[in-house]
């Protein structure tokens, strides 16, 4: 891999036994790539690159099993984020996949599949509807990777704060005009939607559904499934590798109010609490923040709405301004949820 190249949330990276990743994050170790896999290749595998068949895994717990067995040197114990963590070494990286150029190259195509067009039709409504540039789109998941079927969905990403919130509005308008290709999940789709994911993320069909029905980024696109990433770009990340300490200090469920949601939209997504009360788990002052590594957690609660969350309590300390707080990180385990109190 280029040293020039620097994969963040939404790339894809392609390892020397050919497992192609998903990056997680923005922050990374200077030799390393925290990613996790996403296609593997499997015998009998339903979809093909290149001839060679493909499978998608879905869950963590699924993915460290998989490169214990497999590729058990990739999973490390990371001490500045003092967790389990699968890293790939950038010496190890056979190929990164880049969702800028991955579209670029699918609009250079002189012949599409459907799935291809659908998506590209999707980025030119988006762009077009947005006015952002071309430069601040991509198209990620398996038509980046190259292992999508008939059922696949599609997988935009924005890059950069200002043209994520442009599109985000933008997005929102369209879903809400009706006479556009970009349909909300109907109630049928919603419930598809919470028995694939329940086997990660555990609540209630009453729970989930209210705040997935008025999610923005995921829904339905000339009647395909979309999910769109809203990610900063590198530029307008201030942390570096070891910047900041975190310590994992326990599991708790905490309730608290929603002060600040101007994060919500990104992975990572960051909710800013106030009147934190810790109902379950170990005491501890000030949990300043809800966040999440996951995309599933974007847009789950706004300002000024009262939540029920639990996850792993971490300490945070920044080790340039000494600031000291906690955070609770949801998303580890299939016990974690953050959920609107009724």
């Amino acid at each position: 891999m280029s040293a020039l190249v620097k994969p963040v949330e939404g790339y894809l990276i392609e390892s020397v036994e050919t497992i192609i990743f998903d990056v997680k994050g923005l922050v990374h170790p200077p030799d390393k790539v925290i990613a996790f896999p996403r296609f593997i290749p499997s015998p009998q595998g339903p979809r093909f690159r290149r001839k060679t068949p493909y499978r998608k895994i879905y869950s963590l717990n699924e993915r460290f099993e998989f490169l214990a067995k497999n590729c058990p040197e990739y999973i490390i114990y990371d001490p500045i984020f003092d967790t389990k963590l699968c890293e790939v070494p950038v010496e190890r990286i056979k190929r990164v996949y880049n969702p800028i150029e991955g579209l670029r190259k699918l609009k250079k195509k002189s012949t599409l599949k459907k799935i291809e067009k659908e998506a590209l039709e999707c980025l030119k409504t988006l762009k077009m509807e947005s006015n952002v540039p071309w430069s601040s789109l991509g198209i990620s998941g398996s038509i980046l990777a190259g292992t999508y079927n008939e059922s696949s969905d599609i997988d935009p990403i924005v890059f950069g704060s200002e043209n994520c919130l442009k599109v985000h509005s933008t997005l929102r308008r369209l879903l809400e005009e009706g006479d556009t290709p970009f349909k909300p999940y109907s109630i049928e789709d919603l419930r598809k939607l919470f028995n694939f994911r329940s086997k990660d993320t555990q609540m209630s069909f009453k729970d989930f559904i209210v705040t997935e029905s008025r999610k923005v980024f995921q829904g339905k696109f000339m009647n395909r499934d979309y999910f769109i990433r809203f990610v900063k770009k590198p530029s307008e990340i201030v942390e570096k590798y070891g910047d900041t300490q975190y310590r994992n200090v326990g599991y708790a469920r905490v309730e608290a109010v929603v002060t600040d949601d101007s994060e919500a939209i990104f992975t990572p997504c960051a909710y800013k609490i106030e009147d934190p009360k810790v109902l379950e788990g170990p005491k501890l002052q000030p949990i300043l923040e809800i966040v999440s590594f996951r995309g599933r957690f974007c847009e789950q609660a706004r300002k000024n709405e009262q939540i029920l969350a639990q996850g792993k309590i971490e300490h945070v300390k920044n080790l340039r301004t000494k600031e000291e707080y906690y955070r609770l990180i949801i998303g580890n385990t299939p016990k974690d949820y953050m959920i609107l109190k009724s």
